[in-house]
């Protein structure tokens, strides 16, 4: 089990001396990969009513995620990069494909771009996207996004692309990128159906917001049964599981640790956020102590 670190966004200094010493910390502790959320911009939390604009507004920092992976693959080149998560139906699929694969030839082939479909409407809008046909959107965009990775040439016509004998170049490390899906939220940890049944279609991998426990089981059995119906291999689908260390001893760690290794995981993101943590210091400290309790 690959054991990362998600990369604290809105908590530490938003200067490049900040995101490097944090990256770089991250990769001479061993930690595999560094796990970067995304947002373009933020609402205004004082003019619409939605619960998660009170955790992200206008006022929080957020690098842009596919730039701040360029820089991360300059300044850590052994770490990972994880997008988590891309919201792709906000975004141009083919500009997209084309930066994820220039991100995959400077990290040396060891991206994931984690995607989902998002919950903030005033991107959308701003960003001049339809917010109710985005989950269906996004299967289709991940089907373009594969075929650019994978040939020199596309000729692609669907319901939301045309692409007519084009390609990328270059051309990724790995022919096709990883495509890992963003399911659930902290909110509502448990997704709906289709959300689980598009997953065991179309994903090589999944990032949920569940814990390794019996609800976490019974939905990790269901999606791999959705899979068998598919014709796919339940083993084939990576599980990306999220450790909360805050409010949480060391003894927690190292027994939620264990049991996200029993549940199978094959990454294990440790999330530091969300605990008053507010320079890289204190994040570097935090990454330090979980490493130094867990031993891995």
């Amino acid at each position: 089990m690959e054991i990362g670190v998600i990369f604290p966004q809105t908590e530490i200094e938003p200067d490049r001396g900040a995101v490097r010493d944090f990256a770089q910390a991250a990769q001479d502790m061993g930690y595999a990969y560094l796990f970067i959320a995304d947002h373009v911009l933020g609402a205004d939390a004082r003019q619409y009513d939605h619960p998660l604009f009170g955790m992200y507004n206008h006022e929080s920092v957020v690098h842009e995620s596919m730039t701040l992976m360029g820089y991360l693959a300059a300044v850590a080149p052994g770490m990972g990069l994880t997008s988590g998560i891309l919201i792709l139906p906000q975004r141009q699929t083919v500009l997209v494909a084309k930066q994820a694969a220039e991100i995959d030839v400077l990290c040396g082939g060891r991206l994931r771009l984690g995607i989902g479909v998002g919950w903030n409407f005033v991107e959308f809008e701003a960003l001049g996207q339809n917010f109710n046909d985005r989950g269906a959107r996004s299967a289709e965009q991940i089907r373009v996004m594969r075929e650019l990775w994978t040939k020199e040439s596309v000729d692609f016509h669907g319901r939301w692309h045309d692409i007519t004998h084009a390609g990328i170049n270059p051309l990724p490390v790995q022919r096709p990128i990883p495509v890992w899906l963003g399911v659930g939220s902290p909110a509502a940890p448990i997704p709906p159906d289709v959300s689980l049944r598009r997953l065991a279609r179309i994903a090589d991998g999944w990032c949920p917001n569940f814990g390794p426990d019996d609800a976490g089981r019974a939905l990790q059995d269901k999606v791999h049964g959705y899979m068998a119906e598919c014709g796919r291999d339940p083993a084939a689908l990576g599980l990306d599981g999220r450790l909360k260390t805050m409010g949480a001893s060391p003894e927690d760690w190292i027994a939620e640790t264990a049991a996200w290794r029993e549940m199978g995981a094959s990454h294990l993101s440790i999330e530091n956020r969300r605990g008053g943590l507010k320079t890289a210091d204190e994040h570097i400290e935090m990454m330090r102590r979980y490493k130094d309790a867990v031993e891995f």
